[in-house]
């Protein structure tokens, strides 16, 4: 059985645009608006997913998606201490921590997730969803996709900072938990 898998990047926030660890903050005016102005163009899924965070609920309901079920599984990048502080910050304050964590995929100087563990949290929830029969849609923050792409690909795990993942994009997951095709980074309201 075929498995289909679209994810949604949330619309653009505030934190987004300062390079901050995301802190919960809402999606920004623009986002919103590029958001509605998409609505209509994500795919019927079987299931609807959404990220926990407040960027990601908004994108869906900006997106016109009704009732998504919360997958704390898709939650972003756990920052620990660094949530809310922009990367330059962090990287004055703890260049040799900063230095560590973008080099090492196992290492969480940040008391937070490493990539490592992140990407196992996300790719499991991947293998959950590919036993459900029809098309899956989830919005999501923008490295759970990241993530998704790495693992897939069977991309070393230092590759995930070398993805990038703009705002309002699609990437579809076709395949089965043992061997995935990726379509990445349609533009919402680009034909599919």
């Amino acid at each position: 059985m075929t498995s289909r898998v679209i994810l949604i990047s949330a619309a653009i926030s505030e934190a987004l645009r300062e390079a901050r660890f995301d802190d919960g903050c809402p999606v920004d005016a623009t986002g919103l608006r590029l958001a509605r102005a998409a609505a209509g163009s994500v795919p019927a899924g079987a299931r609807l997913w959404v990220s926990p965070t407040v960027r990601c609920r908004e994108t869906a309901g900006a997106l016109g998606l009704d009732t998504p079920e919360d997958a704390p599984e898709l939650a972003g990048l756990d920052v620990g201490r660094w949530r809310g502080s922009a990367l330059d910050e962090v990287s004055v304050k703890e260049p040799e921590a900063v230095a560590r964590w973008l080099a090492d995929p196992g290492s969480a100087p940040h008391d937070g997730e490493s990539v490592r563990a992140f990407c196992d949290r996300v790719t499991g929830w991947l293998d959950t969803a590919s036993e459900v029969t029809g098309r899956t849609v989830a919005v999501v923050e923008p490295e759970v996709v990241r993530a998704l792409v790495v693992r897939v690909l069977g991309a070393p795990e230092s590759a995930f900072w070398r993805v990038d993942v703009p705002p309002l994009t699609a990437t579809e997951f076709s395949g089965r938990a043992s061997r995935w095709n990726v379509r990445a980074g349609r533009p919402l309201g680009e034909p599919g």
